[in-house]
């Protein structure tokens, strides 16, 4: 998944059809592998890193499944690998300890939201409020202040664009998505993984049973086909190295 697209309309139309019509394809899987829209305009979302490093990030979208967190964590700790923890704002302030840990373990700490709106449906001065509260109970638990925003449902318009962006916020979405959600079996949880692997590659996780059985083996095996797994942010490093 390695094309992009540049410079796209900005009318409010435009991105909440496109937003949520790449949101459903991803989901069920109907985004051919070798396509990705990944732009380049200030406030537009990243799909991807770098089509010519082999380099990907696992990503975690945390609203629940805290249960699962701390074999995961493990699991990171015995492949020495960091990932990238989308919190919900709602969660961390159920879960404080949790989060702590995560930020202990040297994870990057990134936005979902505080209580899991449909971005699309809501107000930019909302927007904003529901990423604000999270940031700053995020920073008050870990002394981490946040910058990239995983918007619920991968849901996102032109208004959810330009209020992550006013905040100082890049828009992370995902090439490669487990749609673990559901809990299909792990095996099938790695091979969605696995048939669309690619250099860049952003992989959408959330913290379930099935997810945490398939870490060690995926996580192997990426690393088997020569790939490194690093954050988010190092990931996008490289798509400006200057």
């Amino acid at each position: 998944m390695s094309r992009r697209i540049t410079s796209p309309p900005s009318n409010m139309y435009f991105y909440s059809i496109i937003g949520c019509i790449l949101a459903l394809a991803m989901i069920n899987g109907i985004i051919p592998s070798n396509y990705i829209p990944v732009t380049t305009e200030k406030n537009s979302p990243y799909y991807q890193g770098s089509n010519s490093s082999p380099k990907v990030a696992l990503t975690c979208n945390v609203f629940w499944g805290e249960e699962h967190i701390p074999s995961m964590l493990q699991t990171f700790d015995n492949k020495n690998i960091h990932i990238t923890f989308f919190i919900g704002g709602s969660w961390a302030k159920r879960y404080p300890h949790i989060l702590k840990d995560i930020a202990d373990h040297k994870h990057e700490i990134a936005n979902h939201s505080y209580s899991h709106p449909h971005p699309n449906s809501i107000t930019k001065t909302k927007n904003q409020d529901e990423i604000l509260k999270t940031q700053e109970l995020i920073q008050t638990i870990t002394d981490i202040k946040t910058n990239l925003y995983a918007p619920p449902y991968g849901e996102f318009n032109e208004t959810v664009l330009i209020a992550a962006s006013e905040l100082g916020y890049k828009t992370i979405m995902w090439s490669i998505d487990t749609v673990d959600w559901k809990r299909p079996p792990s095996e099938i949880i790695k091979k969605r993984v696995l048939n669309k692997l690619h250099n860049g590659a952003i992989i959408l996780m959330h913290p379930t049973e099935p997810t945490a059985k398939a870490l060690p083996e995926l996580i192997q095996e990426i690393h088997k086909r020569g790939y490194s797994i690093v954050t988010v942010s190092e990931l996008l490093q490289d798509l400006n190295p200057n």
